[in-house]
């Protein structure tokens, strides 16, 4: 791939409100830009799409930038790639940190797009223009207006964070609105084995799904929910890789999965399992990190494999920010979104207000 230099860039992207969960509050939102260059001059772009604070998963922005500069950089021969399914395997020292990772690689594809004139879709064997997108109901959404909102540019899929406790309370808060809106609720890990019973419970909401009620990693109480309740459980957090997609599956600690391409390490990663759950028969959807349209480039490309058969977290560029680092814009019409057929991801980066959103910045010569 002849690949000249790496930049990184540490931006921070203003939120048009605030997202709240039973986590945080998130009013600014920090991502790493991966810029890899070749000979040429033709550029590709990847996004780390970890958090300022461990809530998510143990990686932050911090640790990511770190990974990347003292460790890939450093310890990768970037000329021995000739293709980006390349980059996994010469990973295989370096343990963890999955979201770094998957930003290198993003950009390594969006890269060897350009340079063959290959759109990320068509290189990945994706079958669809369009894709359907969900979207996420933060605990600021829960109101009325807000949620009529969503409904109104036609989303298919509605993703309700909660407060322990109060679940019934707000599922009958949105439903009050709009009865019959294909809902379901992300726990992010919050219950525990006590809970079951209150979480059985809400088998007779309706739900399409819930969503990581417990631990990441814990396959056992997932088993033991999923056994004994009608509702689907999906796994986000818990299937950090495919070996814990397989494991998931062969447990039946889920009849759903939750594929973000960041948290599996990478597009490689992320395709794999799709094969995989496409095999077994489980479906899969696209998941979202309140990202730029960098990421959401990437997504959209996942999306376009067959298997990714319920609505991800694909929303337009409008949805979490004032401006995307992206022009034109993501666009969201009639609940779809188009996907990219130019070279790469496709879209173009803004890189005036990428400069103005950055941070802090390096680069390194490969």
């Amino acid at each position: 791939m002849n690949i000249e230099y790496m930049g990184l860039r540490l931006v921070e992207l203003p939120l048009r409100s605030p997202f709240r969960t039973h986590q945080g509050v998130i009013k600014q939102r920090p991502l790493i830009i991966v810029e890899v260059a070749d000979r040429l001059g033709i550029k590709g772009y990847g996004e780390v799409t970890a958090f300022a604070e461990p809530f998510y998963t143990s990686e932050t922005i911090q640790t990511a930038w770190h990974i990347i500069s003292d460790c890939i950089v450093p310890t990768i021969d970037f000329q021995e790639i000739s293709h980006p399914f390349d980059f996994p395997e010469l990973l295989s020292g370096i343990q963890g940190h999955p979201m770094a990772k998957a930003g290198v690689e993003g950009a390594l594809w969006d890269l060897y797009g350009k340079q063959t004139g290959q759109s990320l879709s068509g290189m990945i064997g994706g079958r669809k223009k369009h894709v359907k997108a969900g979207a996420v109901i933060s605990l600021n959404d829960t109101e009325a207006e807000g949620v009529k909102a969503l409904e109104e540019k036609g989303y298919e899929r509605y993703k309700l964070k909660v407060d322990k406790g109060k679940e019934l309370e707000m599922i009958e808060r949105v439903k009050q609105v709009s009865p019959d809106l294909p809902l379901m609720i992300d726990a992010n890990g919050a219950y525990t084995e006590k809970d079951i019973e209150h979480i059985l419970a809400l088998d007779e909401c309706g739900l399409t799904m819930i969503e990581q009620p417990f631990q990441a990693g814990d396959f056992f109480l997932h088993q033991q929910l999923q056994n004994r309740m009608k509702t689907p459980v999906c796994l986000d957090e818990s299937v950090m890789n495919f070996h814990d997609a397989m494991q998931a599956i062969q447990l039946g600690s889920c009849q759903i999965i939750n594929v973000k391409i960041s948290r599996v390490g990478g597009l490689t990663a992320a395709i794999k399992i799709h094969d995989y759950c496409a095999h077994e028969n489980v479906p899969v959807w696209c998941g979202g990190m309140i990202e730029s349209g960098i990421s959401k480039a990437h997504n959209l490309a996942l999306a376009s494999l067959p298997n990714f058969s319920i609505p991800g977290d694909l929303s337009g560029s409008d949805r979490y920010f004032e401006k995307d680092l992206v022009t034109p814009g993501i666009r969201l019409e009639n609940g779809e979104i188009e996907v990219p057929s130019l070279p790469g991801i496709g879209i173009e980066v803004d890189i005036s207000y990428l400069e103005r959103v950055t941070k802090k910045a390096k680069t390194f010569r490969l």
